[in-house]
């Protein structure tokens, strides 16, 4: 098995999904939460939102190793 397969795998799984949508959710409410003069929490929730939606789009790229994509070439 590979890693785009466990790469795969992972994306399919439904407690995976719902565990990113959940942390995702979580920081932003966070964020919403706080005082408007606390700075330092506003920008430690967005960066675990990056975190997150790195994670995510890790996981994907690494499932689409291997595939490949057919591309259209341009008219001239």
């Amino acid at each position: 098995m590979s890693r785009a397969d466990d790469a795969r795998e992972i994306l399919a799984n439904p407690l995976f999904s719902t565990l990113i949508q959940e942390l995702e959710l979580m920081a932003v409410n966070q964020i919403v939460a706080a005082p408007y003069n606390d700075h330092e929490a506003r920008q430690a929730r967005a960066a675990d939102i990056r975190a997150v939606r790195n994670l995510r789009s890790r996981v994907e790229a690494i499932a689409e190793e291997g595939v490949e994509i057919v591309r259209k070439a341009a008219p001239a």
